[in-house]
C-alpha cells in the first residue's frame, strides 16, 4: 500500500510472549499491603456482608490468615481495630492492652518477617465516629494531635513497623514524628494518608470497622474530591512534616492525583484500592457482569500505571493466588 509507514506497532502485540517482552507496567505481589479488621474478644471470624471474603478477626483466630498472606508471600498487612470500647476521647485507641496493640505482637510471633503496618485514627474508637477531639460541634484539629501520637507511640511499642496516620488532622504527621523520635523510635517510618478524600466508596469499611460518623460528615477534615491543586499541597506538608512515604485514598477515582503526585514528588508513593472499589467489583463478578480475575488485575495495574509503588488493596490475596497458578 502507498504511503503505508513501515513502523507497525501491532507487531509486538501479536503474541502473549512479546506482549509481556515489551509491558511497561507490572504488578508484583510485593507491591501490595492488605487491609486486615481485628476485633475485641475471642473466638470471632466474622465475613463482613459487603466486602465477601473480607472478615473480622479476635487476635486469637489470626493464626490461619497470617500464615497463609505470608505462604503467598504479600510482604505487608494493614491494620485496623475494632474495640469493645468506646468513648469522647477514643481511649482505646493508646491502649497497651488495646486491640491493635494486641494484634501487632500476635502477628509479629507468628510471622516475623511480615511489616506490620498499623492505622493511627480515633474514628473507631471514639463514641460519636470522628477521627479526632469534638468540642462542640466541630472536629477539633489541635486538642486530636496528642492522642494521635500517642496511639502511633503504642503501636510502635507494640512492634509495628510502619505506622500510618489516616485522621487528616493538619499537623499530625510532626506531632507523631516528634513522640516516636523523643520514645526512642526514629527507626519507624510514617506512611501518611496525605491526600485522604471524603469519599462515597469508604461504605463497606465503615460497616467492617463500624466508624460511621454518628453526626455530620468528615468533609471538613478529609479533602474535596473536586480538588487536585490541594493534594499536593497537603502531601508537601506531610513530607515536610516528616512522612517517609505518602498516600492517596482512594486510588480508582483519583489516578489522575496518583499521577500529578509521582511526577511531582520523589519518594515512595502508596494508594488505597478502597473497600467501596472492592465490593464493585466482587458485586459485578458475583453476577458473571465481568471476569473477577481479569478485572482485578486490569484495576491494580491502571493504579500502578498511573504512578503507586504500593497498592493497599483487598485483592491482595486472590491477586498473589493467581500469580502463583499462572
Amino acid at each position: 500500500m502507498a504511503g503505508f509507514p513501515q513502523l507497525r506497532l501491532r507487531r509486538l502485540r501479536r503474541t502473549e510472549r512479546l506482549r509481556a517482552l515489551v509491558r511497561e507496567s507490572r504488578v508484583d505481589v510485593g507491591d501490595l499491603i492488605y487491609p486486615m479488621f481485628v476485633v475485641e474478644g475471642k473466638g470471632i471470624k466474622q465475613e463482613i456482608s459487603s466486602m465477601p471474603g473480607i472478615f473480622r478477626f479476635s487476635p486469637d483466630q489470626l493464626d490461619a490468615e497470617i500464615e497463609e498472606v505470608a505462604r503467598l508471600k504479600i510482604p505487608a498487612v494493614l491494620l485496623f481495630g475494632i474495640p469493645e470500647h468506646r468513648d469522647e476521647v477514643g481511649s482505646s485507641a493508646y491502649d497497651p492492652e488495646g486491640v491493635v496493640q494486641q494484634a501487632v505482637q500476635k502477628i509479629k510471633k507468628l510471622a516475623p518477617q511480615l511489616l506490620v503496618v498499623t492505622d493511627v485514627c480515633l474514628c473507631e474508637y471514639t463514641s460519636h465516629g470522628h477521627c479526632g477531639i469534638v468540642v462542640g460541634d466541630q472536629i477539633d484539629n489541635d486538642q486530636s494531635l496528642p492522642l494521635l501520637a500517642k496511639t502511633a507511640l503504642s503501636h510502635a511499642e507494640a512492634g509495628a513497623d510502619i505506622v500510618a496516620p489516616s485522621d487528616m488532622m493538619d499537623g499530625r504527621v510532626k506531632a507523631i514524628r516528634e513522640s516516636l523520635d523523643k520514645n526512642g523510635f526514629q527507626h519507624i517510618p510514617i506512611l501518611s494518608y496525605a491526600a485522604k478524600y471524603a469519599s462515597a466508596f469508604y461504605g463497606p469499611f465503615r460497616e467492617a470497622a463500624e466508624s460511621a460518623p454518628q453526626f455530620g460528615d468528615r468533609r471538613s477534615y478529609q479533602m474535596d474530591y473536586h480538588n487536585v491543586r490541594e493534594a499536593l499541597r497537603e502531601i508537601e506538608q506531610d513530607i515536610n512534616e516528616g512522612a517517609d512515604i505518602i498516600m492517596v485514598k482512594p486510588a480508582l477515582a483519583y489516578l489522575d492525583v496518583i499521577r500529578q503526585a509521582r511526577n511531582t514528588f520523589n519518594c515512595p508513593l502508596a494508594a488505597y484500592n478502597v473497600s467501596g472499589e472492592y465490593a464493585m467489583v466482587k458485586a459485578a463478578a458475583k453476577e458473571d457482569w465481568l471476569d473477577e480475575r481479569k478485572a482485578v488485575s486490569e484495576v491494580l495495574t491502571a493504579i500502578k500505571r498511573a504512578g503507586a509503588d504500593i497498592i493497599i488493596t483487598y485483592h491482595a490475596k486472590d491477586f498473589a493466588r493467581w500469580l502463583q497458578s499462572t
